[in-house]
């Protein structure tokens, strides 16, 4: 029983600073490579108001609570590889076909119950217990991509340990598949809460690039809450009413093209 208890409580150590790096990785490297880049960036803040140091203090300590529980969540997900429920792929044989599929499955099966799980959130029973703290945040920063309540931290890191299982009774799992996953999510996360729209004048009305969230998605979702509860994908919300009325009109406001001078001032074509 000791042992096993140690064996949980060092897991636990471990996914608490990996999942901390990844965090730190994501949430600062953007926040770094934005102010490198302000000349450009700067152009593309979505709101006038611009988030304090208190703001990002605040959502720099709830993530680091949250990143405590998802270890704690984690433990699921250790549980069942070592006994067994969920089966990892292990060898040296790798089929590619295999590992995007259970790459691509494991983004939309994200998206889906971030989608659903997000809007059972805001109904009252929960909302101010679950995410209320994630809304303080009205002009949200990178670093808020894991300022969650305690409940919202579970809700938000059960899906790993019930999508690994789920994967896994039809293909033992790659760990790189979890890994790009990982990153993709928060690389994801730290760009949509960074204030700032990178992406160019006609991506959201594209038939190529209009499927995908952009920052200016999940900002006004911040800023007004009734709408946009989508993570990596609008279908969703295009399907279910919830996207905002204004939001092509409110994200070409901001989109500017990437091209600049010096002084970063943007160049409009035509003008």
């Amino acid at each position: 029983m000791f042992d096993t208890l140690t064996s949980f409580a060092l897991h636990w150590a471990h996914s608490f600073e990996v999942e901390m790096i990844r965090y730190l990785i994501g949430a600062a490297g953007v926040a770094v490579i934005y102010w490198a880049l302000r000349r450009w960036t700067a152009p593309r803040r979505i709101q006038q108001r611009a988030a304090t140091f208190a703001d990002r203090r605040r959502e720099f300590f709830l993530s680091v609570q949250t990143v405590a529980v998802f270890a704690v969540v984690g433990l699921l997900t250790f549980a069942g590889i070592k006994g067994g429920v969920i089966a990892m792929h292990h060898g040296t044989a790798f089929n590619p076909g295999v590992f995007v599929a259970q790459l691509v499955a494991m983004v939309v099966l994200h998206d889906t119950w971030f989608y659903w799980m997000h809007r059972g959130l805001h109904l009252k029973a929960l909302f101010l217990k679950a995410h209320a703290a994630h809304h303080k945040s009205r002009t949200p920063t990178s670093w808020a991509s894991y300022a969650f309540a305690p409940i919202e931290s579970v809700f938000e890191s059960l899906y790993v340990p019930a999508l690994l299982f789920g994967i896994s009774w039809i293909s033992p799992i790659y760990p790189l598949a979890i890994f790009v996953f990982l990153g993709h999510q928060i690389a994801r996360n730290a760009i949509g809460h960074s204030g700032h729209e990178l992406a160019w004048p006609g991506f959201t009305r594209s038939r190529w690039t209009g499927w995908l969230t952009t920052t200016t998605h999940h900002d006004l979702h911040h800023s007004e809450g009734r709408y946009n509860f989508g993570l990596y994908f609008s279908y969703w919300d295009r399907l279910m009413g919830t996207e905002h009325p204004r939001y092509h009109e409110r994200f070409e406001a901001v989109a500017q093209p990437w091209v600049g001078n010096a002084r970063g001032e943007v160049a409009v074509e035509g003008a």
